[in-house]
């Protein structure tokens, strides 16, 4: 006996929300036991260097393949929503697909500068991270004009500036290579990763 389309739906929207607590989680971990890391500093994407590097791109792409499959489950509830989650889900599997250049005193033995010039997968991979942080609170925004959304659109509004400002926060941070600039960072993926989770969960329990 086969899924109903509901069931499938239902399936995609538990998928996304186990990447997104998952994505935060390995990434925690990961960070604090990797030897010469430095998680207040160093940016999350760091992770994929060095030896355990293989660690956080299959979380970014695991985790991009969840969030779309989250996306899919919330189609018929809307599309402008589900798309604008899509888009977070393919940028996340191509900051996995293009790693970013080592940096800033890691991996360890890698000058403790900013290079003068990047690769092409590290200026893919820029590129890739900035519409993840700008797409997480379209989709926030897009979730706040909802109707389908329900009682979670006020929390999506309030996602969405708090999305925005962190993204901002980190982004000055990252060019001036402050010592927080990892701080910020994750600050900014805890609110989204955790829009992401609610939404996925909360929009398929009042499905």
């Amino acid at each position: 006996m086969g899924l109903t389309v509901e069931q499938v739906l239902d399936v995609g929207r538990a998928a996304g929300a186990a990447v997104a607590v998952a994505f935060v989680l390995v990434a925690a971990v990961d960070g604090w036991t990797r030897p010469g890391y430095r998680p207040a500093r160093h940016p999350v994407s760091a992770l994929a260097l060095g030896p355990r590097g293989w660690l956080q791109t299959a979380n970014f792409i695991v985790c991009g393949a969840g969030v779309m499959a989250g996306a899919a489950g919330l189609a018929d509830e809307s599309w402008p929503l589900s798309a604008s989650i899509a888009v977070i889900g393919l940028a996340l599997i191509a900051s996995g697909v293009f790693p970013m250049d080592p940096m800033r005193g890691y991996p360890p033995g890698t000058p403790d500068a900013t290079p003068t010039r990047y690769s092409r997968r590290h200026r893919w991979h820029d590129a890739a991270g900035a519409v993840v942080f700008l797409a997480i609170p379209v989709a926030e925004t897009i979730a706040a004009l909802t109707p389908a959304v329900g009682p979670l659109r006020s929390y999506s509004a309030v996602s969405a500036a708090a999305s925005l400002t962190l993204f901002g926060v980190f982004g000055q941070a990252w060019e001036r290579d402050s010592p927080r600039a990892g701080l910020w960072q994750r600050l900014a993926i805890l609110v989204g990763w955790t829009w992401l989770a609610v939404i996925f969960i909360g929009v398929g329990a009042r499905s």
